[in-house]
């Protein structure tokens, strides 16, 4: 089961006003026929943009452990005719979507929400490819009105420690907006 926050306001349908997804994929450098790996992608706030940006050429993994969720998100992709979706529902703890396939694994706000944060990043860097990134969208820990209570959250020093224990090397780590910091890594 997912954390109660999760819904709010991570798949909240006014979620686009206080976050681009399109920008934040366009500015990650996501483009046409890309692999992207969307880990504890929800509803497919980023998964849906990233599969239309990657286009017919690239694919996009979507992984949740909410079912229902997932299922949205298929419902979704089949609306819009997106076929390079891979809908997958189930702890990321426990999934390896591919080996050495993704350009971009990705956490949207979310890294802090997993049991077990240091497997889930293990299993990211068996799925970037060698000169792929890792992408962590995070939630900055300070209070704020949105977004998990400060306790939950974990600073970019910590993020940044777990992704580098993770076999990552940390290449940049910046401010997105008033309450966001981005992370990218690099396999080490």
């Amino acid at each position: 089961m997912a954390h109660p926050h999760r819904r709010c306001p991570a798949d909240d349908p006014g979620r686009r006003e206080w976050q681009d997804p399109e920008a934040i994929l366009s500015g990650i450098g996501l483009s046409v026929g890309d692999v992207f790996v969307d880990l504890g992608s929800g509803e497919g706030f980023f998964s849906l943009p990233a599969a239309r940006v990657v286009g017919e050429a690239g694919t996009v993994y979507a992984l949740d452990i909410d079912a229902e969720a997932i299922e949205r998100l298929r419902a979704s992709a089949d609306r819009e005719g997106l076929g390079n979706v891979v809908a997958v529902a189930g702890p990321a703890e426990d999934h390896v979507l591919c080996e050495a396939c993704a350009d971009f694994v990705f956490f949207g706000i979310d890294l802090h929400d997993f049991r077990d944060a240091g497997k889930v990043l293990r299993n990211a860097r068996m799925m970037v490819k060698p000169d792929g990134l890792l992408v962590d969208l995070d939630w900055k820990k300070q209070p704020m009105e949105m977004g998990p209570p400060p306790e939950m959250r974990f600073d970019e020093e910590k993020a940044a420690a777990l992704i580098r224990s993770a076999g990552f090397e940390v290449v940049s780590s910046v401010d997105q907006g008033p309450m966001h910091y981005i992370i990218s890594a690099q396999p080490a």
